[in-house]
């Protein structure tokens, strides 16, 4: 299939297809007349490098995936270099997610002392409110 065959059925441009080959991700052949031509392998391996990059994955972390499918692999997850991948990630993973936690818990902390230090009684309305109350009268 050509280039722009491909880039459709991956759901991607033709523009990423060449940057990709630039990197040395893709490999295109070339016909006689030097038009670049794909195959459904190639097709599998934009599909695993998208599948990557939707899960967070830097287009460097996805090349020992695609190097393990051109290896013959069934999947490109089924060779040691793209389980450490996968390692790695999980530990950013974790990482990113106890930062978070720390944050939320720091923003709950400070939602209850907000919190506990409104006036009892009537709530005071917002300048804003007013305005919007006002603006909607007429």
């Amino acid at each position: 299939m050509r280039i722009g065959e491909l880039a459709e059925r991956a759901g991607t441009t033709t523009r990423t297809l060449r940057y990709y080959e630039s990197r040395g991700l893709l490999t295109a052949r070339r016909t006689d007349q030097g038009h670049r031509t794909y195959d459904e392998d190639d097709l599998r391996l934009l599909q695993q490098i998208r599948t990557l990059q939707d899960f967070g994955f830097e287009l460097e972390e996805t090349r020992p995936f695609v190097d393990c499918l051109r290896a013959g692999h069934p999947a490109g997850d089924s060779c040691p270099a793209s389980i450490a991948v996968y390692r790695r990630k999980v530990a950013e993973l974790d990482g990113l997610i106890e930062q978070l936690q720390a944050v939320r818990a720091q923003v709950g902390a400070q939602l209850l002392r907000a919190e506990a230090e409104l006036p009892h009684g009537p709530e005071p309305r917002c300048e804003l409110e007013a305005v919007t109350d006002t603006d909607t009268e007429g």
